[in-house]
């Protein structure tokens, strides 16, 4: 018993300073078929980083082409350009950077880039931290919504209290705070408990105190 309010203490430490420095709770709005939230994110483009694996097609040079996985600084070497800076850009912007540095060496090159093996850079990342079956981060991807983001980590343990979930969003540059409802979403299948998600929202989930 003692070992076990131990372990709450620290949860609740842990979840306390998380929370440090957040705004008020607010609600957010339902889910919808589209992002609910007037953001760029309904305009949303996948940006390379760290850990993803690069392609790089350069039209009549497949000396130069090739496959790369993004360093953990964001870089990559290829043939012709070192330390290269990929991770932020997306797909069409890191070809038009490489052709212009390209442009050095080749006459008016021409560049596609594809990316596979998707992680991102963390700031595109949806984490879940607490009483999640796979606490974890995941890349975001369009159109995410809460009962995604849980079905990707499993769901919920038998400890956890979901109703006192909290999400962490940042809002024209500061914290805010969210309530979410995860025990009606998907234990009682109150689909209005769904909501959508953002890159870089952070999921807190408590264990219930018995």
């Amino acid at each position: 018993m003692e070992k076990v309010n131990t372990r709450l203490l620290l949860v609740a430490a842990a979840l306390g300073t998380l929370l440090t420095g957040c705004s008020g709770t607010s609600s957010l709005p339902q889910a919808t078929t589209r992002p609910s939230l007037t953001t760029d994110v309904n305009d949303y483009k996948y940006l390379i980083g760290p850990g993803d694996n690069v392609s790089i097609f350069v039209w009549r040079n497949p000396e130069i082409s090739g496959s790369f996985v993004v360093r953990p600084d964001g870089k990559v070497t290829t043939a012709l350009v070192e330390d290269l800076d990929v991770s932020g850009r997306t797909p069409t912007m890191l070809a038009r950077e490489i052709e212009e540095k390209l442009s050095t060496y080749i006459n008016n090159p021409r560049v596609t880039v594809s990316v596979n093996g998707f992680s991102g850079p963390l700031s595109e990342q949806v984490r879940v931290i607490g009483e999640a079956t796979n606490p974890t981060a995941i890349n975001y991807t369009e159109h995410m919504t809460l009962l995604d983001l849980m079905i990707a980590v499993g769901g919920l343990t038998e400890f956890a209290n979901g109703n006192n979930a909290k999400l962490i969003r940042v809002v024209d540059g500061r914290q805010r705070t969210y309530e979410i409802a995860i025990d009606d979403l998907i234990r009682d299948g109150d689909i209005s408990k769904n909501v959508d998600m953002l890159p870089g929202d952070i999921v807190i989930i408590p264990e219930a105190w018995f």
